[in-house]
């Protein structure tokens, strides 16, 4: 069972960089993305609550201005690479002056369906909308008449599947006329992502792109089972060179992507690498292996939204962080993070793909779904992906695991992958 340590009494950053959480007043932040038609990355969502007593957590201004607060403490660029975020507020946070410390050129602020909409509230939205701020409508669901804030909203998140094609067209027709764009929301399949972009949604949120249809073939290709084969020699104790640095530069856009990211200022060395062999000297066995890691799966991810590469370092990096509080081993964790998007990059069940990976069999049933401690932390960073508060305090309580921890594990994997993706 994982330990279950308190954390400091109030937000403060730690002598390792990372941010401490209040035992008391949690910080709930989960991170989504929205892509647009083309499957590039258009911008995030920050999903936040202040969890004062278990999954219900707390709401508000006092919440509100907790969350803000650690925006800033964080840095909103670090947190969305300076993508436009979408971030929802309190009725009392629109209609006070919390808010405006964010930047409006990138502070999409969203409205919840469910408000009450009084007079005082749309002036402080149309306030709002003057100085420079977009704003969205978010859970959008049709009633009898146009939403009071057609006129001045940027953006309606709905999901296309419950409204009918003769309320579609009557909302395309209004946001023809208001200048309002739509996007489609939870749309976590593929079958859900065709018929959104068939009734004429151009951005969509969800993870869909997660679970790809997948190529009805028993083998990986050749050209992707040889980076697999790489794989299998990164994970040998110690290296050897004699045979991985042939096997790296048999692969000329492999061989670029690993030198761009050992020069990059994710490793801070002094000196420029320009071979494989020099690399592995400077940088050691455990740092190299982790660069050329990550080389290889920005390979296998070719053709497949960055994000997915991006998720999968998150998950690598928390699940590392988080390993020691459960007596896990911290490199096999980073692994199974890294590894657990696998099918996503190569569009290939799991059941396929981990025969050809040398790993320990619990590892094997961790990446196969198995609920066994080694895929605990896996499992809790998946529910907390998709912001399934109760299924991730549900895996927490059964393996014993301590979720202000895992919070700031999760905050700082985001904070570390910002770093990293700049190298990908």
């Amino acid at each position: 069972m994982c330990e279950r340590e308190q954390s400091s009494a109030s937000p403060a950053i730690s002598p390792t960089g990372e941010v401490e959480l209040s035992s008391t007043e949690l910080r709930y932040l989960v991170r989504q993305p929205i892509f647009d038609v083309h499957n590039r990355l258009h911008s995030y969502e920050l999903l936040f609550q202040l969890q004062s007593n278990g999954p219900a957590g707390g709401r508000g201004a006092h919440a509100m201005r907790a969350i803000l607060d650690d925006i800033l403490l964080y840095g909103l660029d670090k947190l969305t690479k300076n993508l436009p975020v979408f971030l929802t507020c309190s009725a009392e946070s629109l209609t006070e002056p919390f808010v405006t410390v964010l930047p409006p050129e990138q502070a999409i602020l969203g409205v919840s369906e469910q408000l009450q909409f009084y007079p005082n509230m749309i002036k402080s939205c149309r306030k709002l909308k003057e100085m420079g701020y977009r704003l969205a409508v978010e859970d959008f669901s049709w009633g009898p008449l146009p939403h009071v804030l057609f006129s001045t909203v940027d953006f309606l998140k709905l999901n296309p599947e419950e409204f009918g094609d003769i309320e579609l067209a009557r909302l395309h027709k209004l946001i023809g006329e208001n200048s309002i764009t739509l996007i489609a929301d939870k749309i976590n399949t593929q079958d859900a992502y065709r018929r959104a972009r068939e009734k004429g949604f151009i951005y969509f949120q969800g993870f869909y792109f997660c679970a790809p249809e997948f190529i009805q073939k028993n083998k990986v290709p050749s050209n992707k089972l040889f980076h697999v084969e790489l794989l299998h020699q990164l994970r040998s104790d110690p290296l050897d060179l004699k045979k991985l640095a042939p096997l790296v530069k048999r692969d000329t856009s492999l061989v670029y992507r690993l030198l761009k990211l050992v020069n990059s200022p994710l490793c801070a060395i002094r000196q420029e690498i320009h071979s494989i062999e020099s690399a592995i000297l400077v940088l050691g066995e455990e740092t190299f292996r982790r660069i050329a890691m990550l080389a290889i799966l920005s390979e296998l991810n070719a053709g497949q939204p960055a994000e997915i590469l991006y998720m999968a370092l998150i998950r690598a990096r928390f699940c590392e962080l988080a390993a020691a509080g459960c007596s896990l081993n911290s490199e096999e964790q980073y692994l199974l993070g890294m590894l657990s998007l696998l099918p996503a990059m190569l569009c290939r069940p799991m059941e396929d793909l981990t025969n050809e990976l040398p790993l320990r069999p619990e590892i094997r049933k961790a990446l196969l779904g198995d609920p066994i401690l080694e895929r605990s932390l896996l499992s809790w960073i998946e529910a907390h992906e998709r912001n399934e508060i109760s299924r991730a305090y549900a895996i927490a309580d059964l393996f014993g695991l301590n979720v202000q921890k895992l919070e700031q594990f999760y905050v700082d994997a985001i904070l570390w992958e910002a770093v990293v993706a700049k190298g990908t």
